[in-house]
């Protein structure tokens, strides 16, 4: 008798890798019968837990599936599956929401130059967008009074950024240059997203462009803006490409836990910096050197050494975001310190700096895990620290609070009421900001707990922070999981470059939709 234990949807995606493809990219794998009809497929009157945190990458696919007037492909007209979220994607959509969203933050750097009438610009492309406006404002989606957001198109005619990565920066800085010779700006904040958006694809050279391009046009920005008596400051959100390498080699192109820089350009040379603190000291700084008040909510302190009274408050500040620029002493796997960066070097060389921490506690993130921008442009705009969605589900999931979760005891509920089937669809990762394998394992014990007779899992894989073919060793997790359970298949899995965009890359979704509700894909057989 064969004995051996098969795990056909990691041995999928292994195959795949031998054929060159690769988890982020990964083309749809179906689990299939022996007549090769697809397994698990999300049937009309089915219910569907997307356990996704974080929530920007995850509105189009959840629209897809609860909005009754949607049209930006077609779907299944009559599907009408109960839907459930982790968190709240976006306001409006037709779910459930287990952990809603704590509330928006009040007296952000940017309420406060708004209450005192001060115009502010936000700058960036739409690969960024989400950040430098929502989580920078506190989670708050409105324009605020004297607001402009200028969002930049992400370019659509490369199918992964190492292809061009110099991005849209070149319109971004002249959008930045238009702000900066308008003397009725007050603040501006530009967020060059290359480096970080490009350090994650494995392409080493691409990365060094990347690096160069912002460098050179960081360069730019600072000449005009100096030139036109701006105050600036260069900081970053978190770290990415300064630490390329694992210990034993493999390149990793996830974000880091290492501190980003601090500079301060300022009329006033002879102002000096703390030479250490976190993103939480940006706003008061920023406040400081406006001349306006610092709100007891902001627990951040300023970096500046001096007493605010001993210097003049500034008219305009430039604030400048290299997303994903980190600080690394080692220049081992340091693709920044191979880079050419003649403009960085001189800053960081002639003007006050600090080094802030951008990952783990010091932005409501669990204890040495590595920061990413939606909490490092919460922070940078809080002032204080946030604790995370996923702090909270940790948490929950500790205190056990997390299995009478109400939304999740009524969807699982209505599933062994209407006789239908339980979806679990989400990240496959435990690093990865969207997500974690060990809420989907709780998710999992919930539903063995609650007699879930049917369960179906849909993985999406992206090698964000993780080593290479990470994915189907995830995917073994789950699989061995669902076999110690008793309970549950995997039974499709997915590159995140499908089914996470924010771009409105319908034909991505699209692609998603139909493995999930149709079983496209590569069909793997289940014998």
């Amino acid at each position: 008798m064969n004995t051996e234990i098969k795990f056909p949807m990691s041995q999928a995606v292994r195959n795949a890798y031998a054929e060159g493809q690769e988890d982020e990219t990964l083309l749809p794998l179906v689990l299939a019968n022996h007549q090769n009809e697809p397994l698990g497929r999300i049937h009309p009157g089915d219910s569907v837990i997307f356990y996704n945190i974080r929530g920007e990458r995850e509105i189009e696919l959840t629209r897809s599936f609860t909005e009754k007037t949607f049209r930006e492909f077609p779907v299944h007209q009559t599907l009408n599956v109960n839907f459930a979220t982790m968190i709240e994607y976006q306001k409006g959509l037709n779910v459930e929401v287990a952990f809603p969203p704590r509330g928006v933050l009040w007296d952000t750097l940017g309420d406060i130059i708004a209450a005192h009438g001060l115009v502010q610009a936000k700058i960036t492309e739409a690969e960024k967008a989400v950040h430098v406006s929502f989580f920078f404002n506190g989670r708050k989606s409105d324009l605020l009074p004297n607001e402009e957001r200028i969002v930049i198109p992400t370019r659509k005619d490369v199918r992964l950024f190492d292809e061009a990565p110099e991005m849209s920066i070149e319109e971004i800085t002249r959008a930045t240059l238009a702000k900066i010779k308008d003397p009725s700006c007050n603040f501006t904040v530009v967020n060059f997203p290359n480096v970080d958006v490009v350090g994650h694809v494995e392409n080493e050279p691409a990365v060094i462009r990347a690096i160069q391009a912002v460098d050179q046009h960081a360069g730019i920005l600072i000449d005009a803006a100096l030139k036109e008596k701006l105050t600036v400051i260069v900081t970053a959100d978190h770290g990415t490409v300064e630490k390329w390498l694992y210990p034993d080699g493999g390149v990793d192109t996830g974000h880091t836990d290492s501190p980003v820089p601090f500079i301060l350009l300022h009329p006033n040379a002879t102002l000096t910096l703390k030479p250490k603190g976190e993103l939480t000291d940006i706003a008061p700084t920023i406040l400081d050197i406006i001349g306006l008040p610092i709100p007891t909510s902001m627990t951040g302190a300023s970096l500046i050494e001096q007493n605010k009274n001993s210097f003049a408050p500034v008219q305009r500040l430039l604030l400048m975001i290299l997303d994903g620029w980190g600080l690394c002493e080692s220049t081992k796997g340091n693709l920044i310190a191979c880079a050419e960066t003649p403009v960085m070097d001189r800053l960081m060389k002639n003007y006050p700096s600090s080094r802030l921490d951008a990952s783990g506690v010091a932005v409501g993130l669990p204890p040495q895990t590595v920061g990413n921008s939606e909490a490092g442009h919460l922070h940078i705009g809080a002032g204080r620290r946030i604790y995370s969605d996923r702090l909270n589900i940790d948490q929950s999931i500790a205190n056990r609070d997390f299995y009478r979760n109400q939304v999740f005891t009524d969807i699982m509920s209505l599933t062994k009421q209407n006789g239908s089937a339980l979806h679990m669809m989400g990240i496959v990762s435990f690093f990865s900001s969207h997500g974690s394998i060990d809420h989907l394992f709780a998710l999992m014990h919930m539903a063995k707990q609650q007699g879930i007779p049917r369960l179906f899992i849909h993985g999406m894989l992206g090698r964000r922070g993780e080593q290479a073919e990470s994915g189907a060793r995830y995917i073994q997790q789950v699989e061995r999981k669902c076999l110690s359970l008793q309970l549950g298949q995997v039974v499709s899995v997915i590159g995140r470059y499908w089914s996470m965009d924010r771009e409105d890359n319908w034909d991505r979704i699209e692609k998603t939709y139909r493995m999930l509700v149709y079983g496209e894909g590569n069909t793997i057989s289940a014998e």
